[in-house]
């Protein structure tokens, strides 16, 4: 086992992301505009349900406490 080398050292840190980023594998465009597309609805599901939950809320306390 090495012992931790003291200080930082610039060169390898950009040599080992480098490497790093060589293994990444990368979506296709299609891959990519298709998973945004459905993230985005998802998003746009997520928030409606919301605002709608919260109006059903907001209604209901109007009657219970108006």
């Amino acid at each position: 086992m090495q012992a931790p080398q003291e200080g930082f050292n610039l060169v390898k840190f950009f040599t080992e992301t480098k490497e790093e980023l060589a293994k990444v594998v990368w979506p296709s465009r299609q891959q990519l505009i298709s998973e945004s597309i459905a993230v985005m609805s998802m998003v746009t599901l997520v928030a409606t349900t919301i605002y709608f939950v919260d109006n059903l809320f907001s209604w209901l306390a109007g009657k219970v406490f108006g």
